[in-house]
């Protein structure tokens, strides 16, 4: 094993034992602080909710979770790639698809792993376990005993049931066939088909291809004993696909087909298989890690290809995220007794329509392109597409409803799709946004202090996340000391000692660039050159000269003491008199910017005006609206206090300034998120029925209060600070900052610097000669 597998593998048992072990917990839902609340939470007050579900066994739906809570079962048996490895190490693949199903579709799930490989038995578990759950997702459950299992519990349950492993893959490739017809002008009736592993997850795409029109003729299947023909005895419902001819080869089946749907093994098509294909050939190598052919040798065969893959990395990714979350979501909502082949068919539907309609800019952000629109490339929607909860639930609980498996009426669709979009807030997947938009176009990220383990613990997973170019900057053997003593691999990523002799022409020609911007501001030719050796002033310089994209710094210094640098050699952006700091909380409402939190103690009511300025645009750069509230312990003129005035008389400039950003104040932090009480009292605000998502502080103390208070006692996950007004992305950490907080703000800086950087990537590789073997090493 590699030194790099052995450094991924530490990530993952780190990411699953630190802290409170494993991935999930179960959280009240209900107050349950005094005597009264747990009275009303267990005995005596809980008799009354039994007594009414005793007489009304509906009315479990009403009086617990029930309704909203999915069951993920799993005997072990077909876990990923790895086979029968047994219901114990099944578990962190069962917790994943907890965590999945919550935050995409916010839907509560308990795991359960059964021990037990009898079909029969594992039904009868299953089935009594129907009075908890509103749904069961069965789950890695080798074949052929996954389509007996899945097939009598739902004729035995009255809550729906699926197998994902043969559902997921079957919707969201349906999907892109569709879409993939129609660019290539091909008839579903009339295409012929090729399918290689003809085992649990290929039965259920091919039979929901002919519920959408597919013909079984039309379709030669492989497995690992090679074609499907009428001479096996092993085929079981599998023989109404079997050919006449037992010599049929993948390569003699593929010349002319119109459609190869591979869910195998890696590398088993070849090129000139493709080039025999009919014309405008439609490929789905769906093998992982690596497809039956790889997109750039499929591409290459064929220029009139459409390719999907199982992977992230390539266009048109067939990911079971894009269904079941919201698949179950919808089934759940109305109570449906099953998951039919109504429901799954609406669920393509509405997945193939999703992909014309035109792309938000959250999603052409998160996947770093301009303008993504339907084409060869752009078949399915992406992942972390917002729309996708509001899109597929409403369409799987309609044809629910139409099809008469549906238990509950929903009146108002338009309600519930508002509903839908609530329940996780359209801003809640902001720093998934962010990190796919920096995998996408990379950074060349300095670090300047790099002789520090929390640091080199953060660059080692940002380079292997490919997130960022981490640089070091320190004395080498002093980071690989520090490095190994922590099993830290840093084998790959470059150290630059600003101290060094080899150094020495770099220091002399960012200390004349230095001498030229500070020789009136008190600095001599000497002292230029002697402070080229500080690593904060020498990564400063790698930004300003292109050398590289970004910096962080402050882990272990002062906050002043490391902005210092930044604004001597960087300098404030055009029109910018003061730079600003930003907390950016991942809260339960949603994202929330908070400023000023590190920089100006008491700015006046023009300076407070710029600072929002500046924090508006910087929300715009994340493609959010800014919603501003002007906080102060008054409420719109309520208390003629120098201060409120101050915060008053900002919100009038910003006004002046920029009549439609929305923004209103001076007011209380709790005026700012309870709507009602806004509303009822002071109707005239132009933050009623807005949703905030910006609070500005008068000074810097009661910002700093309120974000130190919200991270620590809040439990809000915090992005910061951002430094605001600066030309290029230097960025200062907190003091003491976690590994996490430093990866996010590298996040932070990749983007940052994808918006700032004027050099292109060309340029960037021929001025830095290490970073082009960095590149060659990461491929």
């Amino acid at each position: 094993m590699s030194k790099h597998t052995d450094l991924r593998k530490e990530q993952a048992l780190e990411y699953h034992s630190s802290g409170r072990p494993g991935k999930i917990e179960v959280v009240p839902t209900k107050e349950a602080k005094t005597q009264r609340d747990l009275s009303l939470a267990y005995s005596p007050g809980v008799a009354v909710p039994c007594m009414e579900i005793f007489n009304n066994v509906e009315d479990v739906y009403k009086y617990t979770a029930k309704g909203n809570l999915v069951a993920v079962i799993s005997n072990g048996t077909a876990v990923l790639g790895l086979g029968d490895i047994g219901p114990e190490a099944s578990k962190p693949v069962m917790e994943g698809k907890g965590v999945l199903f919550k935050i995409f579709a916010d839907i509560d799930v308990f795991d359960i792993e059964i021990n037990e490989k009898d079909p029969e038995k594992f039904v009868q578990i299953v089935k009594a376990l129907e009075p908890t759950f509103g749904g069961i997702n069965l789950e890695d459950i080798k074949a052929p005993e996954c389509f007996y299992i899945e097939q009598e519990l739902k004729k035995q349950m009255n809550i729906p049931v699926m197998h994902d492993d043969q559902h997921g893959t079957a919707i969201i490739s349906s999907a892109a066939l569709l879409n993939a017809l129609d660019l290539q002008k091909k008839k579903i009736e009339k295409v012929c088909f090729v399918v290689n592993g003809a085992g649990a997850a290929a039965m259920a795409c091919i039979q929901l291809y002919v519920a959408l029109g597919a013909k079984y003729e039309n379709f030669t299947l492989f497995d690992k004993d090679g074609v499907l023909h009428k001479g096996r005895t092993d085929l079981g419902d599998r023989e109404k696909f079997a050919v006449k001819k037992s010599d049929i080869t993948l390569e003699k089946a593929m010349k002319d087909a119109d459609v190869f749907l591979g869910l195998s093994v890696g590398n088993v098509v070849t090129q000139d298989m493709i080039r025999s294909m009919a014309k405008n050939p439609i490929v789905f190598a769906m093998a992982n890690p690596d497809p039956e052919i790889s997109y750039e040798d499929a591409t290459a065969a064929r220029k009139d290809i459409i390719m999907a893959t199982g992977r992230t990395d390539y266009p048109n990714q067939v990911n079971n995220v894009l269904g079941f979350p919201y698949i179950f979501r919808g089934a759940l909502d109305v109570r449906a007794r099953q998951i039919n082949e109504a429901m799954k068919l609406a669920a393509v539907r509405a997945l193939a329509d999703l992909a014309k309609s035109p792309v938000p800019d959250i999603v052409n952000l998160a996947y770093n392109q301009q303008s993504m629109s339907f084409g060869p490339e752009y078949i399915i929607p992406k992942p972390l597409d917002p729309r996708l909860l509001a899109t597929v639930a409403p369409a799987v609980a309609k044809a629910a409803v139409e099809s008469g498996v549906a238990q509950k009426a929903i009146s108002n669709w338009d309600a519930y799709t508002l509903e839908l979009n609530k329940r996780l807030g359209l801003d809640n997947q902001l720093i998934r946004v962010i990190g796919n938009k920096a995998r996408r176009d990379p950074k060349r990220l300095v670090f300047a202090e790099a002789d520090n383990q929390k640091i080199l613990k953060a660059a080692s997973i940002i380079y292997d996340d490919g997130i960022a170019y981490p640089i070091l900057l320190g004395d080498p053997e002093k980071i690989k000391r520090i490095a190994e003593e922590n099993n830290i691999d840093i084998s790959d990523i470059p150290i630059i000692d600003p101290r060094s002799d080899e150094n020495e022409k770099k220091r002399e020609f960012y200390s004349e660039i230095f001498f030229k911007k500070r020789h009136r501001k008190g600095i001599n030719k000497y002292e230029s050159l002697k402070i080229m050796k500080d690593r904060n002033h020498f990564g400063c310089m790698m930004v300003e000269t292109g050398d590289a994209d970004a910096m962080l710094s402050g882990l272990t210094k002062n906050y002043a003491e490391a902005i210092r640098p930044a604004l001597a050699i960087i300098g404030t952006e055009e029109g910018v008199k003061k730079i600003a700091g930003m907390y950016l909380l991942l809260t339960k409402k949603g994202p929330l910017f908070l400023a000023d939190t590190t920089v100006n103690f008491n700015p006046t009511a023009e300076e407070l005006a710029d600072i929002t300025m500046m924090v508006a645009k910087e929300v715009r750069n994340f493609n959010l609206v800014p919603r501003i509230a002007m906080l102060s312990y008054s409420n719109f003129g309520s208390s003629d206090s120098a201060e409120a005035r101050l915060v008053a008389d900002a919100t009038r400039i910003l006004k002046q300034r920029n009549p439609s950003l929305v923004v209103d104040g001076e007011m209380q932090g709790s005026m700012a998120f309870n709507k009602e009480i806004l509303r009822d009292n002071y109707p005239f605000s132009e933050l009623v029925n807005e949703d905030v998502n910006v609070l500005m502080f008068p000074n810097l103390t009661s910002g700093n209060v309120a974000y130190n208070l919200l991270k620590e006692v809040g439990g809000a996950d915090a992005i910061g600070p951002i430094l605001l007004g600066l030309k290029k992305p230097v960025h200062v950490l907190q003091l003491g900052s976690t590994v996490r907080s430093i990866i996010n703000m590298a996040l932070v800086a990749v983007v940052d610097a994808q918006l700032k950087c004027r050099m292109n990537t060309d340029e960037a590789v021929q001025k830095s000669t290490w970073w082009k073997r960095l590149k060659k090493k990461k491929k």
